[in-house]
């Protein structure tokens, strides 16, 4: 590769980062809007069982989606050596999941208080593997990468694996979110078009944040 071919990547990577960062506040907002001026806010302990349920979206994709994200992207957004970015991803990865296991207890909480079955649509199994797997990477991850006494040729070996299962739940926990939207966009029957529109621009910026992380660490051996 010639110097003017890997200028270019690099200023691709950053580029596309900072472009992440965009979509990750516009889902934010968006998300808010929608859970705050059209479905009538969020209460975890709240006796309305809607209020309980908003807990749910909110948490999959503030906690597990935009943390993981910035979790993927912390090697180049984080100007710092090599082990404080590695604490750095894990602190942000265990926030993730923190936050996602409770948006998942939020559902749950809904469903039982309003007497409905849990884990029937492919949503809720997407998302249910989604939190699991991530919990198992990040359990593994600690302990190759910085508590255990793994070898250097261990964690050679584990790396690329570590790297592709960590893009592979990331898509997950996006496809969980996404189709979560549109389970709710069909169970709600959305006749308003303000919100329909909301709801809709929410679930692109969520995938199109995903995208451009994805592409920011797919470039980021050029940085």
């Amino acid at each position: 590769m010639d110097v003017s071919t890997e200028v270019r990547y690099r200023r691709s990577a950053s580029g596309l980062t900072k472009v992440a960062h965009v979509f990750a506040i516009t889902s934010l907002v968006l998300l808010l809007v929608w859970l705050l001026h059209y479905r009538e806010g969020l209460n975890y302990f709240s006796d309305n069982g809607y209020r309980v349920f908003n807990v749910h979206p909110f948490l999959m994709v503030f906690g597990l989606v935009l943390f993981s994200g910035e979790a993927l992207m912390a090697y180049k957004t984080v100007p710092a050596e090599r082990r404080m970015q590695k604490n750095i991803h894990m602190f942000l990865n265990l926030i993730a999941f923190i936050l996602g296991a409770v948006g998942i207890r939020a559902v749950f909480k809904y469903h039982n208080m309003m007497n409905i079955t849990n884990l029937y649509s492919l949503h809720s199994w997407i998302g249910i593997i989604t939190i699991c797997a991530f919990g198992l990477q990040w359990v593994i991850g600690l302990f190759t990468f910085l508590v255990g006494n793994a070898s250097g040729s261990t964690k050679a070996r584990v790396a690329p694996w570590h790297v592709c299962w960590g893009r592979a739940i990331f898509y997950m926990a996006v496809c969980a979110a996404l189709t979560g939207f549109m389970e709710k966009a069909t169970f709600l029957r959305l006749t308003q078009q303000h919100e329909a529109r909301v709801l809709n621009f929410t679930a692109l910026s969520v995938l199109l944040f995903g995208i451009f992380v994805d592409l920011s660490v797919a470039l980021g051996r050029y940085i």
